[in-house]
């Protein structure tokens, strides 16, 4: 512990001596997305992402110009609405079942006490920004200085874009119609307006001479899939090829807490696609996706763009990520609600000043991990905050980060802990256990039989919700596993 202190202090104070030179605190602009999978950058190159030919030019070049974590992941969730829990961390900093307690109360304690994360970057004399997804039972006109277009989970949902394409019958849904409303709400794609907003925000705050900070939140790739007709003409639906590890049906669906057929569902996400999946029918959902990911790319584009433009893009740190990933098709499955790396992975970029260029790292890291990492790049308070800094990771100042990473869906339906290769997934309203070797089985497709390995990533795990504050009590549901 002492040597990782020295190794995190070093890494500071390397950090330091090159801002140092700086005329200013760097900027930080937050671009969070919602639902992209990790294989949606052409430039990761992840999971045969190559062979659907994706177009993220933006997305390709800020990848290429800073540094990326392969293996970044979101702590879990404790219900459906995955998204709500992955945000509500970012608001607190802290782990997925301290902050459910604090949304209980609608994060009165912690906002009183300005301990959010954008109230701590204002204090550390930041001026901030949000525009788009917030899905946060916190006012954020109260928590930062700027914000518009403040939008909700997702748009309207529109009743036909659910369970399609249907074998044999002729597709209703069209994507790029606006007048499904859904992301055309207010007469303009969301997306665009989102880089509208970033467009006006760099050019009020690039005449401040305080560093801002930017909460710019995407809606997309979240569904109802829309997208502009050109940007689906991008894709061809026929030729996409289906996941490697596409199932008709996920046989656990139901003890993991997702249940039934359509109409019957707890989980909305699962009702986009008929059941069973078919090949057809995640193809066609594939290319809507695509095209909103490269319709969002471009507005990526734009904003940094406005970066350069109002010359302050040298001075500014950019962090990419997504809310959680999404399955799309693999293991059965439509939507987050799961433990796969599909769904629990996410994108993880960072680019700017003091960031090295062209560095990957494949340290496993939570997502949330951006809060602790800017408000140190900001000389800002972290006290009470749960997740960690990735400045030694970055600056090659320590070699682990987390001992172990832990997951969750709902107070009782899944968990998972993921230590070294492996990786141990819980379901324990069927007492079911499911063991993988993430390097020699990346897709999740063969469970492994180890009882004694399981074992090991059960201790582990047991010590994890101690960490987190899980309530859930798995001893009496696996005594097999328990030590």
């Amino acid at each position: 512990m002492l040597f990782r202190s020295l190794r995190h202090a070093l890494a500071l104070l390397t950090l330091s001596i090159s801002l140092h030179a700086a005329p200013s605190k760097p900027n930080i602009v937050f671009i969070i997305t919602d639902d992209q999978a990790i294989d949606t950058i052409a430039a990761g190159k992840m999971w045969g992402a190559e062979k659907s030919n994706l177009i993220t030019p933006n997305l390709d070049a800020l990848y290429q110009s800073g540094t990326v974590f392969r293996q970044a992941y979101n702590m879990g969730a404790w219900h459906g609405a995955v998204c709500v829990a992955s945000r509500s961390m970012l608001l607190t900093g802290r782990f997925v079942w301290k902050t459910q307690r604090e949304e209980k109360t609608k994060f009165a304690a912690t906002i009183a006490a300005e301990k959010t994360w954008s109230q701590r970057m204002k204090h550390a004399g930041y001026t901030t920004y949000l525009s788009g997804k917030w899905h946060v039972q916190a006012d954020a006109k109260k928590l930062f200085d700027h914000t518009v277009h403040i939008r909700p989970g997702m748009p309207s949902t529109v009743k036909k874009s659910y369970n399609r394409p249907l074998e044999g019958n002729r597709d209703v849904w069209q994507s790029s119609d606006a007048k499904n409303g859904g992301f055309w709400e207010g007469g303009k794609h969301w997306s665009e307006v989102l880089a509208d907003d970033a467009e006006a925000f760099v050019k009020i705050a690039a005449a401040d001479t305080k560093p801002f900070f930017m909460y710019l939140a995407f809606n997309a790739p979240h569904d109802p899939r829309q997208a502009p007709q050109a940007w689906l003409d991008r894709y061809d639906a026929a030729t996409l090829p289906a996941p490697e590890n596409f199932e008709p049906l996920q046989q656990h669906r139901s003890i993991m807490g997702l249940d039934g057929e359509v109409g019957g569902s707890v989980i909305r996400d699962e009702q986009l696609a008929p059941f069973p999946r078919t090949e057809q029918a995640v193809r066609t959902h594939r290319q809507e996706y695509y095209a909103m990911v490269s319709h969002l790319d471009a507005q990526i584009g734009r904003m940094l763009k406005t970066l350069e433009t109002a010359g302050v893009r040298e001075n500014t740190i950019v962090i990419f990520t997504s809310d959680h990933g999404l399955a799309i098709g693999r293991h059965g499955l439509m939507g987050k609600q799961n433990m796969f790396e599909h769904s629990l992975r996410v994108p993880f970029i960072m680019s700017g000043p003091t960031i090295p260029r062209g560095k990957v790292i494949d340290e496993r890291i939570y997502m949330q991990d951006a809060v602790t990492t800017t408000l140190e790049l900001a000389s800002a308070d972290t006290k009470g905050i749960d997740f960690r800094s990735l400045l030694p990771l970055l600056h090659g100042q320590n070699e682990k980060h987390y001992d172990a990473i832990y997951g969750a869906f709902t107070a009782t339906h899944q968990r998972a802990v993921i230590d070294g290769t492996h990786k141990l997934i819980l379901y324990p309203k069927g007492k079911i256990s499911l063991l993988f070797d993430l390097d020699a089985d990346p897709l999740e497709k063969n469970p492994l039989d180890s009882p004694e390995r399981k074992k090991q990533l059960f201790t582990k795990l047991l010590a994890l919700q101690k960490n987190t504050g899980d309530p859930l009590d798995l001893r009496p549901l696996y005594p097999e596993l328990t030590p």
